[in-house]
């Protein structure tokens, strides 16, 4: 590691371009946070949420920045199109729901709900609100929240 701190492409963003003479060094990356998005069909095939599970997601030729499997709901009767989206800013989840909901129609499917796991950014949500509400002219400025956090 200390020849390749030599190097310009290893220059560290922060510190000293050398390792330390007992700890060596110490590497941090970062990513856009990710989020787990399901989208529930009215059906109980898999085979059908893997095939559109298999066309959204980018290693399939699909949406960039989206991993997606079908995953089968048993209790529920249902299955669905899990997603992780790992750059929303550039796949809105809108975009994701919409490539979805296209290819159930293929199928004579229609989706019935979907599903976030865990936490996400509120840009995200804002995005997808702003995209199904046609909202003009809209501003974060209008989202009370924004107000509250300053």
């Amino acid at each position: 590691m200390a020849e390749k701190l030599k190097e310009k492409e290893w220059t560290p963003d922060f510190g000293p371009a050398a390792s330390h003479p007992t700890a060596g060094v110490t590497a941090v990356g970062a990513r856009m946070p990710l989020v787990a998005f399901n989208v529930n069909l009215n059906t109980n095939d898999l085979s059908i949420a893997s095939a559109i599970g298999k066309k959204v997601r980018h290693s399939s030729g699909g949406l960039r920045f989206v991993k997606a499997m079908g995953v089968a709901l048993e209790d529920r009767g249902i299955v669905q199109v899990s997603m992780n989206m790992t750059n929303y800013t550039k796949t809105a989840l809108y975009q994701a729901v919409e490539m979805v909901r296209f290819e159930a129609a293929r199928y004579g499917v229609s989706v019935i709900g979907t599903e976030l796991i865990g936490l996400a950014p509120m840009a995200a949500l804002i995005d997808s609100a702003v995209y199904y509400m046609g909202l003009e002219d809209f501003s974060y400025e209008q989202v009370l929240e924004t107000h509250l956090m300053e």
